[in-house]
């Protein structure tokens, strides 16, 4: 496995990490079985790079239930910010932040993270200051070692421009660039560790359909799809790989500014695929890279980045 620093941080990372939203959106705590397989199969080939949320269902407690005791052999990765149950309370006030890290902890059973990303929140938030704070104060307890922000576009600019995160989450991939444009300067700039979301745009290059991951989210990849549909009628990719989730990565991995790529799995069989992808060179050409590029450039006015 690849490895890179994780920005300024001392955190080895490797290229491709795990994202926890499909397990905790879609699974259920009588599924251990399946998630300690799909993580132990990561771990034991050298992924060591696991990014969860407090807002991902049952992530975070089912993660705590099946590799607390290998605790040691990852960078655990989390997120804070919204109210949970979602909508019956006040999201983004220093207090939730404090007690939703400490809810973390208590899930995952561990005394620390590694880092905690404010989830998403809005410029006009970060601008008052109270939640970066309190990120702030978890990090002097010992309660996170790094802080980070999740999220995209103009609110991911102000983050990575005031100079306050260690790192930066953010969605890119071949049917989602702007963040190339945007923000990968800025972030190389002030050296902050870049964790890329959504790497291989939900499958949906080369899809015969809708993918449609989240059955209680439907319409999450329909932008997604409609953006690559009109990127292939352009025609055959220069030196296509002739497989479309290696294509989708390789592209990704493509970009040096990438420290790590979290790619979420439910599946034991879909998580030994990515590894024995990643084991080997992706196969992803110079030309390829250029040839997405074109098209994206091309079609993409008014393509905002998405969450």
């Amino acid at each position: 496995m690849e490895t890179k620093r994780l920005g300024k941080t001392d955190l080895e990372v490797g290229r491709l990490g795990i994202g926890l939203s499909e397990i905790g959106s879609n699974l259920e705590m009588t599924d251990t079985d399946q998630v300690r397989s799909v993580i132990f199969q990561a771990l034991d080939a050298g992924v060591n790079f696991l990014d969860t949320a407090a807002c991902y269902g049952i992530s975070e407690e089912i993660l705590g239930v099946v590799a607390s005791e290998r605790r040691d052999e990852f960078v655990l990765a989390t997120k804070a910010g919204h109210f949970l149950p979602r909508g019956e309370g006040e999201d983004w006030t220093s207090e939730l932040i404090t007690s939703s890290i400490d809810r973390s902890l208590q899930r995952m059973k561990t005394d620390h993270v590694d880092l905690v990303q404010l989830h998403s929140c809005t410029v006009e938030i970060l601008e008052r200051g109270d939640v970066i704070r309190a990120l702030q104060d978890a990090r002097a307890a010992g309660k996170t070692r790094y802080i980070g922000y999740s999220g995209d576009k103009e609110n991911a600019k102000w983050a990575v421009t005031s100079g306050l995160f260690d790192t930066l989450q953010t969605s890119f991939n071949l049917v989602d660039q702007s963040a190339r444009t945007d923000l990968f300067a800025d972030v190389e700039e002030r050296d902050m560790g870049l964790i890329v979301k959504r790497p291989i745009g939900n499958a949906v290059w080369g899809a015969p359909a809708d993918p449609k991951p989240y059955a209680k989210q439907p319409e999450y990849t329909t932008e997604y799809f409609r953006r690559a549909g009109l990127m292939e009628a352009e025609g055959p990719l220069a030196g296509d790989p002739g497989d479309r989730i290696r294509l989708a990565l390789g592209f990704t991995f493509a970009h040096p500014e990438v420290d790590v790529a979290i790619v979420g799995t439910q599946r034991p069989e879909h998580m030994k695929s990515n590894l024995e992808m990643v084991g080997q060179p992706l196969g992803v050409s110079d030309s390829t890279v250029a040839d997405l590029h074109a098209r994206w450039d091309k079609h993409s006015d008014g393509w905002e980045q998405r969450g």
